[in-house]
């Protein structure tokens, strides 16, 4: 995996191969880039992170300048794995080892952005409860952006706060924004 942009643009992250995760393409990860960096000031955005995997994100995220960022995952080589990383590349990520949906149960904190990316065999009654728990749990900031990252074959476009849906290669990212 690479980072795109930022202070370590360029650089390479090799991620044990042990670790199960399929990390967001630099084709789809660039792409999403593109849109959050038009819509947001990345610097000034708390950002959740769940089922971060490798980091990818965090890690792209935090060398464009984002401070605030929380991984969070249930495996602990992954949670070890993006510690280290972030450390050795001066990043400031706090990582949490815990399931997701458990994490979204138990936080009071709020975020300008929420990325998930859960495994592609995720059924629809497990991104129905994703997306309660966010919502109904008021998670995300006033102009805040939920956005799943999910297999081509899964239509998320009926939940509510559905916004909008961006396919790049396999993947596609939905994404969800409070109605004001």
């Amino acid at each position: 995996m690479r980072i795109i942009s930022g202070s370590h643009k360029g650089r390479r992250l090799q991620a044990p191969k042990s670790l199960p995760v399929r990390p967001t393409t630099d084709m789809a990860k660039e792409g999403l880039m593109n849109i959050l960096t038009n819509k947001y000031d990345i610097e000034n955005l708390k950002i959740l992170d769940l089922f971060s995997g490798t980091g990818n994100l965090s890690f792209e995220l935090a060398s464009r300048g984002a401070q605030g960022i929380t991984a969070v995952d249930s495996h602990l080589k992954c949670i070890k794995w993006i510690t280290a990383t972030a450390k050795e590349l001066g990043m400031d990520i706090v990582t949490v080892k815990m399931d997701a949906f458990k994490f979204l149960e138990k936080t009071h904190e709020t975020f300008d952005l929420i990325f998930a990316d859960p495994p592609y065999n995720f059924v629809e009654s497990q991104f129905k409860i994703l997306h309660n728990l966010i919502f109904e749990n008021q998670l995300l900031e006033e102009d805040g952006l939920f956005i799943v990252e999910h297999a081509t074959q899964r239509d998320l476009s009926n939940f509510e706060n559905f916004h909008s849906q961006r396919k790049y290669g396999s993947s596609v990212f939905s994404f969800f924004q409070l109605e004001k």
